[in-house]
């Protein structure tokens, strides 16, 4: 062997003794790392970790409250004016509007000034009632006289009788042209105008009425809507196949986008007499306080029937189930970092919740976060 090839050799076991010795090294290597905790199955449905799992992190639990059973799952619903606290105020006369004395948004009593009409008709109306009156007073006068007369027979009783008819006649006019009046101005009105006067106490919902505007009688929107916000309606159409649960006075709750995890009560009032021949439903309308004005007509709203009995069941939101074939679990957590799976049953579900009829009760703490997770670390333990 030359020296050229003994010196290969050499090198060879420099670099393999090199290699092993940062093989023995203290450092682990990459593949000896330690994996994520497994939970402990001690029995086929509880899960138990170890302090500090990564995995409870994920884990969000909650205890379990109870909430009005609903009778079906939400219905849409639409809020709207209480018509009986609710004018809409349009001009009666044609005209043009020469002040406005109430803005959108402004509370107002009833008869309080909401604009003032520049308006020729009433002013012909005005000058008819006054020219009635003075005639009638006329022919008045000479009724009198024509009784004086006829009672001292100076005068035959024809003449009594036509003075007795025109008397008569211009009554009859007056009452018309009262009439008229009244009917062109119902809240009033004289030499500056048609005032125009809110008939309830409420606020101003909305106004269509502008400085100048030229207004007249029929125009499709009204000048001015004033209601009572306070008292607001809820629209349901009600599907056929629950009518005959429902009935007035029937508690209902109502949600709206506006005031996300809020609820708000209501009380059937009337339940529709007909049913949509298009969307087989029926219209029925619920009560509804908003003290607060919190509550905006045109809102759309999530409406739940509620049982008339009072009765509550466990409400839990959806990612709180697992769904195993035809059956539903939840997971409970029993102890400190030890979870408990158990099936349960479900009276009424919707889109966010699901009302339990049996298999949690009130109190309990219930995984509503990472139930899934959960179901995935047993289902690897067993």
């Amino acid at each position: 062997m030359n020296m050229r090839t003994l010196g290969g050799v050499f090198a060879v076991a420099v670099l393999a003794g090199t290699a092993g010795y940062f093989a023995r090294g203290s450092g682990p290597a990459l593949s000896d790392a330690a994996p994520a905790p497994k939970a402990e199955a001690r029995t086929p449905n509880q899960l138990t970790f170890p302090e500090g799992a990564p995995q409870l992190a994920a884990v969000r639990v909650e205890v379990a409250t109870e909430a009005p059973l609903p009778i079906a799952e939400p219905l849409n619903g639409r809020i709207a004016y209480d018509e009986d606290v609710t004018a809409r105020i349009s001009s009666p006369v044609a005209g043009r509007i020469v002040k406005l004395a109430a803005a959108a948004g402004d509370r107002v009593a009833a008869g309080a000034l909401l604009a003032l009409i520049d308006a020729p008709d009433l002013a012909a109306a005005i000058a008819d009632t006054r020219k009635a009156e003075a005639d009638e007073a006329r022919k008045r006068l000479g009724m009198e006289r024509a009784q004086k007369l006829f009672d001292a027979e100076v005068v035959p009783r024809k003449d009594y009788e036509i003075a007795a008819a025109d008397l008569a006649q211009s009554q009859a006019e007056t009452r018309r042209a009262r009439v008229r009046l009244r009917n062109l101005a119902p809240a009033g009105g004289g030499a500056a105008g048609l005032a125009l006067r809110s008939p309830v106490s409420g606020v101003v919902a909305e106004r269509r009425a502008n400085p100048s505007m030229e207004v007249q009688p029929g125009m499709t929107e009204p000048l001015f809507v004033v209601s009572d916000t306070r008292r607001l309606w809820v629209m349901i159409d009600l599907p056929e196949r629950y009518l005959g649960q429902v009935r007035p006075g029937l508690p209902v709750s109502l949600s709206v986008e506006a005031y996300p995890g809020e609820t708000f009560r209501a009380t059937v009032a009337r339940v529709g007499q007909v049913v949509n021949p298009d969307t087989r439903r029926i219209q029925v309308r619920c009560d509804l306080a908003n003290p607060q004005g919190a509550l905006k007509p045109e809102m759309y709203a999530r409406v739940s029937l509620l049982t008339s009995e009072g009765r509550s069941a466990v409400r839990l939101p959806n990612s709180a189930l697992v769904t195993e074939g035809l059956y539903t679990f939840i997971f409970i957590e029993a102890a400190p970092r030890v979870f408990v799976k158990r099936r349960v049953d479900l009276a009424v579900q919707d889109r966010e919740y699901s009302y339990v009829r049996l298999g949690v009760a009130r109190a309990e703490r219930v995984v509503i976060g990472g139930a899934l997770l959960l179901q995935s670390e047993l289902a690897s333990g067993s």
